[in-house]
C-alpha cells in the first residue's frame, strides 16, 4: 500500500475513532504522504498563455465553492437548491475555466495537471527499514495511562476490521507494558517486605496470633490511604505504590509497639483487659508523637517545584496517610483484636511458659524456633547491657568518638555524587542525528539507512526488537506542540531502538553506539536524547539535562561565546553530546527584486512574493481550498503548486512568471470578433495586430505576466535555520549530556566554565535544565529538612513540657545522617530526590524509637531511679521494641533497595538511604541517647500529675473556708 494510503487511512479513519477514547491525545500522523488534490501547474505554459499561479488560484477559489443554495416553496412543497458550485470528481476540475479572452477559453487543464496526489513530503518514517506512518496515542490531565491503552487495544480489533486488508497495523513501544512491569515490581516488593516483616515479628513473639494482628494493620492502613488519595483525586501510580511500599515497614510500628507492650504486661501476670489497657495506655503518647514527627518530616516534599513536586508529594501523601490509619488502628482495632484473640495464650503466661522463663516442650514448631531464639535474644540483650553499663563508665569518649565519626562521614557528600532522578533502563535508546545544513530528505533517509546499518552491527541481534525511524518536520504544526523531539529540518531525525526482554544494560549499548557513530560519521551531529518516561518529563522537553543559553540581541558574537562554550565544555570529564542547538549556517537562495523595473511593468513586491509561494510552497496558505471526496466523505485539500522536479536549476527558478492576479475571467481586445462591449475593461489594451487579436488569439494581447528574470536577481547565502527565544530575547542553546558521571558533579564544572567566560554587559549566561532544577529541588528539600527537625523539635517541646528531653531525641540523627551517606557511598548510589526521601524517611524513624527510649527512662526517673540506672534500664527494656521497628523496616526496605524488575532503579536509592541511615541510627539509639540524657537531664522530669494533685489541694481547702465565711 502507498505511503499516501497509508496516512489517509492514518488520519481519516484510525485517528478518528481513537480520539474518542477519554483522557486520550492523538497527534496527527508522522510520516507517509498526506493526500490532497494536487494541481501541478506548467510554468511555460503559463507564461504561453499570459498566467502566472496566482491566476490559477483566484480561478480554483472562484469555480470550486462549497456553499448552499438554499430552497424554494413552490406549491406545497418546499425545495432545498443545490448547485454544481464543487466539481463531484477529480477530473472534473481539470474542466474549470481560468480565462476567456476574445472567446478563448483558457481551461486548468491547458496549463496544469489535476491528479490525486500528496503533499510535498517533510516526513519519513521508517520502521526496521520500511517505509510507514505512525500514529501515537498520548494521555491528558489525570487520565490513566493503563487504562487508555487497555480501551485503545480493545477499539483497535472492531476498527481495524473495517480497514482494507493490505494496511499491516503494528503496536509499537508501549509505555504500559513498562507501567505494568514498574507497577507489579513496587506490588511485589511490598508483598516480599510484608512477608519479611512478618517472619520478623513472628520471630520476636512466637505468637502467630499476635502476628497476624500486626499484619492485618498493613492492608487496611494502605486501603485507607487509598481512598484517601482518590478522595484528593490521585491515581494509583509508580510513585503512590512506591509510597504504600515505603510506609510497609513502618506501618507495622505503631502495631508492633503496641502488642510487644501488651505482651511485657501480661509477663507481669496481669489480667488479659488491664495488659491490654495498661499495654495502650503506656505507649499511647509515645507512639503518637512518634507518628506524628514521622509525618511531619514530609513536610519538605511540599515546597518541591515543578516536575519533583508532582512525582513526589503523592509518594508523600501516600505515606502520611497510611501512618495515620495505622496508629488509629493501632488505637482501636489491634487491642480489640487482641483482647479475643489472645484470650488462648493467658495461660502461658500465668504458668511462666512464655517469654525467658519458656519451655519448648509440648508446644508446636513455632514457639519451639521462638524459644530458641529468645534464649540467644536473652544473651544479646546481657551482652548489650553489659556494653552499654560500659559506655557509661566512659560517656566522654564514647561520646566523643562518636561526634568525630558522624561529622567526619560529612566528607564522603563530596564523594558520593548527585543526580536529580535515578538512570531506568527501560529497554529503549534514543538517538538524534542531524546532516549538514540544507541536505534533502531523500538524502537524510539514506544516511538514516546507514546510522542503522551500524546500529545493527553494535546490537546483538537477539537483542534487537525495533528501530524506528523519524525523520525531518512532521506534516502538521499541530504535532509541535506534543512532542520534545528537536527536529529542525528535513536534515535531522530521531532513532528510536527499543530492546527485548533479556538484554544487555542500554548504557552500555548507548557507550558502544556513541563512539561508533561518531567515528564513521564525523560531519554528522549525534546524540543521544532521555528515552524512558520519566527522565523526558524531568528534561521538560529537553534533549539533554544540561542547557546553557546564552541570551542578547547581538546575535553574531553571542553564537561565538555558544562556540566556545562548547569548545569548554565538550573537554569536561562525563560530559557527552555537548552541541549548539541552533544552526545558522543553512544555504539559501535569495532573489532580490527591482521594485522600479517591477513598477513599471504593473507589478509589486507583494505579487512576486505571492506568485513564488504558491509556486514553490503551494497556496495553501494563500488560499486554502477543499474539495469533497463523496466516496469516503472526506475533504482534501486542492493545493495549487509547481511540482518540484521542473525546478531543478537557478534557470528554472528565474523563469516562473509573476502577474497580478486580477485578471478579469472574459476579455477581449478592441475590434476583436468579440464586439467592443467590454473595451474599457482594465485587463484589454492596444494589440499590436489587430488582426490577429481579431481572431481571438490570447497572445496577442499586452499581456501583465513576466518571468522572474526580468525582475530580479539571485544570489547565494547562508541563513538561520532556527530562532530561538526565551522571555522574547534570542537565544542559543549549548546542551550537553551526562556519560558515566553524576549530574551534579558535570553541572559544578559547567557553571565553573560559566563564570570564567567573559561576556558583553548586553549578552547573559543562564543554566537551565534538569541540572538547575535539581539544584532548586535539592535546596528547597534541604531548607524543608532544616525546617521538618525544627518542626519535630517543637512537637516534641510541647509534648514533653521540655526543651532538654527533645535535643536528647534528636541527638540520633548525626549517626542516621552518617549511615546514609555511608550506605550510599558503599553501594555507590548517588544524591537524587528518591534517596532524601528515603533519608527524610530515616530522620522519623530514628525520632520514634528515641522517642521510645526517652519516655521510659523518664517514668524510671519519676519512680525514684536515678539517672543513670533509668538510662540503663530504659535501654534493657526497649531493646526488644527498638530492634522490632527497626529490622521490620530495613526488611521492608530491602526488597526495593536491591533495584529489581522493570523501573525498580527509581526506588532503589530511597530503599538504600532508609536501610542505612537506620542500621547507624539503631546503634546510636541504643547507645548514645542513654549517654546524652544522661548529661542532660540531671534532674528528674517534671510530674505534672503530681502538680495537679497538689493544687487541687491547695484550691480545695480555700475554697471551703470562703463558703463557711459566706454562710
Amino acid at each position: 500500500m502507498s505511503e499516501q494510503a497509508l496516512n489517509d487511512i492514518g488520519l481519516n479513519f484510525l485517528r478518528t475513532q481513537l480520539v474518542t477514547v477519554p483522557g486520550s491525545v492523538i497527534p496527527y500522523p508522522y510520516g507517509g504522504k498526506q493526500r490532497q488534490v494536487q494541481v501541478d501547474i506548467d510554468t511555460q505554459k503559463l507564461q504561453a498563455y499570459g498566467l502566472s499561479a496566482s491566476d490559477v488560484v483566484s480561478a480554483v477559489s472562484a469555480q470550486n465553492i462549497i456553499l448552499p443554495g438554499g430552497d424554494v416553496k413552490m406549491g406545497h412543497v418546499d425545495y432545498p437548491v443545490e448547485t454544481n458550485s464543487a466539481p463531484t470528481s477529480i477530473e472534473a476540475l481539470n474542466n474549470l475555466p481560468i480565462k476567456t479572452v476574445n472567446g478563448a477559453t483558457v481551461y486548468l487543464k491547458d496549463v496544469a495537471n489535476v491528479r490525486d496526489g500528496f503533499a510535498v513530503q517533510t516526513n519519513i518514517v521508517r520502521t526496521n527499514g520500511t517505509r510507514g506512518a505512525l500514529l501515537t496515542v498520548l494521555r491528558s490531565g489525570q487520565a490513566s495511562t493503563l487504562a487508555i491503552v487497555n480501551q485503545v487495544k480493545a477499539a483497535l480489533p472492531k476498527i481495524l476490521a473495517g480497514l482494507p486488508a493490505e494496511v499491516q497495523v503494528r503496536q509499537l513501544f508501549d509505555q504500559s507494558i513498562f507501567v505494568r512491569a514498574s507497577i507489579s515490581g513496587v506490588l511485589r516488593e511490598a508483598g516480599i517486605a510484608a512477608l519479611l516483616t512478618g517472619l520478623m515479628i513472628l520471630l520476636f513473639l512466637g505468637s502467630w496470633r499476635s502476628t497476624v494482628i500486626v499484619c492485618i494493620s498493613i492492608p487496611l492502613s494502605i486501603l485507607t490511604s487509598i481512598v484517601i488519595l482518590d478522595l484528593l483525586g490521585q491515581t494509583i501510580n509508580v510513585m503512590t505504590l512506591g509510597g504504600m511500599a515505603l510506609a510497609v515497614g513502618i506501618l507495622v510500628d505503631d502495631a508492633t509497639v503496641e502488642i510487644e507492650n501488651t505482651h511485657r504486661n501480661l509477663a507481669m501476670r496481669k489480667p488479659l483487659v488491664r495488659a491490654v489497657l495498661d499495654g495502650a495506655m503506656q505507649i499511647a503518647i509515645p507512639a503518637f508523637v512518634s507518628t506524628l514527627s514521622i509525618c511531619i518530616v514530609f513536610v519538605p516534599v511540599l515546597l518541591l517545584t515543578g516536575a519533583a513536586k508532582y512525582l513526589f508529594t503523592p509518594l508523600a501523601m501516600a505515606v502520611v496517610f497510611a501512618m495515620l490509619a495505622s496508629y488509629m488502628l493501632s488505637r482501636t482495632l489491634i487491642p480489640t483484636m487482641v483482647h479475643f484473640l489472645l484470650k488462648q495464650e493467658v495461660d502461658m503466661y500465668r504458668k511462666g511458659e512464655h517469654g525467658e522463663g519458656g519451655s519448648a516442650v509440648g508446644h508446636p514448631f513455632i514457639w519451639r524456633v521462638h524459644f530458641a531464639f529468645n534464649r540467644r535474644f536473652v544473651r544479646f540483650r546481657s551482652a548489650y547491657t553489659g556494653l552499654l553499663d560500659w559506655a557509661l563508665d566512659h560517656r566522654a569518649p564514647v561520646l566523643a568518638g562518636f561526634l568525630v565519626f558522624a561529622f567526619g562521614s560529612l566528607g564522603l557528600v563530596y564523594l558520593v555524587g548527585s543526580d536529580f532522578f535515578p538512570a531506568v533502563d527501560s529497554g529503549q535508546i534514543r538517538l538524534h542525528a542531524r546532516a549538514p545544513s540544507g541536505t534533502r530528505i531523500e538524502s537524510t533517509e539514506m544516511i538514516f539507512a546507514s546510522i542503522e546499518n551500524e546500529i545493527r552491527s553494535v546490537i546483538v541481534p537477539g537483542e534487537l526488537d525495533t528501530i524506528l525511524d523519524n525523520i525531518g518536520l512532521p506534516n502538521s504544526g499541530f504535532n509541535l506542540g506534543f512532542g520534545d523531539s528537536p527536529n529542525i529540518s528535513v536534515s535531522d531525525g530521531d532513532i528510536l531502538i527499543s530492546l527485548k526482554p533479556e538484554h544487555t544494560p542500554t548504557e552500555i549499548y548507548t557507550e558502544q553506539l556513541r563512539k561508533r557513530l561518531h567515528e564513521k560519521f564525523p560531519d554528522l551531529v549525534v546524540f543521544f536524547e532521555a528515552a524512558n518516561i520519566t527522565n523526558q518529563i524531568l528534561n521538560f522537553g529537553l534533549p539533554s539535562p544540561i542547557d546553557v543559553q546564552v541570551t542578547g540581541r547581538d546575535a553574531g558574537p553571542n553564537y561565538k561565546i555558544a562556540q566556545q562554550l562548547a569548545e569548554r565544555m565538550a573537554r569536561i570529564p562525563g560530559a557527552a553530546d555537548v552541541h549548539i542547538h541552533q544552526v545558522v549556517d543553512a544555504p539559501e537562495l535569495r532573489i532580490n527584486v527591482d521594485r522600479t523595473k517591477a513598477g513599471q511593468l504593473g507589478l509589486t513586491q507583494q505579487n512576486v512574493a505571492n506568485s513564488l509561494l504558491i509556486s514553490l510552497s503551494g497556496s495553501g496558505q494563500v488560499a486554502p481550498n477543499q474539495w469533497l471526496n463523496w466516496g469516503n466523505g472526506v475533504n482534501y485539500q486542492v493545493l495549487v503548486q509547481t511540482p518540484q522536479y521542473r525546478i531543478d536549476s537557478v534557470d528554472a527558478l528565474m523563469r516562473t512568471p509573476i502577474s497580478a492576479g486580477t485578471a478579469a475571467l472574459v476579455s477581449s481586445t478592441p475590434g476583436s470578433m468579440a464586439g467592443v462591449s467590454n473595451a474599457a475593461d482594465a485587463s484589454t489594451g492596444a494589440a499590436p495586430s489587430q488582426a490577429s487579436a481579431a481572431y481571438g488569439n490570447p497572445g496577442s494581447l499586452p499581456s501583465p505576466t513576466q518571468l522572474l528574470s526580468n525582475l530580479a536577481t539571485i544570489d547565494h547565502g547562508v541563513a538561520t535555520e532556527i530562532v530561538n527565544h526565551y522571555n522574547v530575547q534570542p537565544v542559543f542553546d549549548v546542551y550537553a549530556n551526562v556519560d558515566r558521571r553524576d549530574l551534579g558533579s558535570v553541572t559544578s564544572a559547567v557553571e565553573k566554565i560559566m563564570s570564567q567566560t567573559h561576556v558583553p554587559k548586553a549578552t547573559t549566561l543562564m543554566l537551565r535544565g534538569q541540572s538547575k532544577t535539581m539544584q532548586t529541588s535539592f535546596y528547597r528539600l534541604g531548607l524543608g529538612v532544616i525546617a521538618a527537625i525544627i518542626l519535630v523539635y517543637l512537637l516534641m517541646a510541647v509534648n514533653f513540657q521540655s526543651w532538654v528531653d527533645p535535643f536528647i531525641i534528636v541527638s540520633a540523627l548525626p549517626g542516621a545522617l552518617a549511615g546514609i551517606l555511608w550506605m550510599l557511598f558503599i553501594t555507590q548510589t548517588t544524591f537524587s530526590v528518591p534517596s532524601l526521601m528515603g533519608a527524610i524517611m530515616c530522620i522519623g524513624v530514628a525520632t520514634a524509637n528515641s522517642i521510645l527510649m526517652l519516655v521510659f527512662a523518664n517514668d524510671e526517673r519519676m519512680d525514684g531511679k536515678g539517672v543513670r540506672a533509668a538510662a540503663l534500664s530504659a535501654g534493657f527494656t526497649r531493646l526488644r521494641p527498638v530492634l522490632m521497628t527497626a529490622a521490620a523496616m530495613i526488611l521492608g526496605m530491602l526488597p526495593m533497595s536491591l533495584g529489581l524488575g522493570e523501573g525498580g532503579e527509581q526506588n532503589a536509592p530511597l530503599g538504600r538511604a532508609v536501610i542505612g541511615g537506620l542500621l547507624v541510627a539503631t546503634v546510636t539509639t541504643l547507645f548514645i541517647v542513654p549517654i546524652v540524657y544522661t548529661y542532660l537531664r540531671k534532674a528528674p522530669p517534671f510530674d505534672h500529675d503530681k502538680r495537679i494533685e497538689e493544687e487541687e489541694r491547695e484550691i480545695v481547702p480555700g475554697v471551703e473556708a470562703w463558703r463557711r465565711h459566706s454562710r
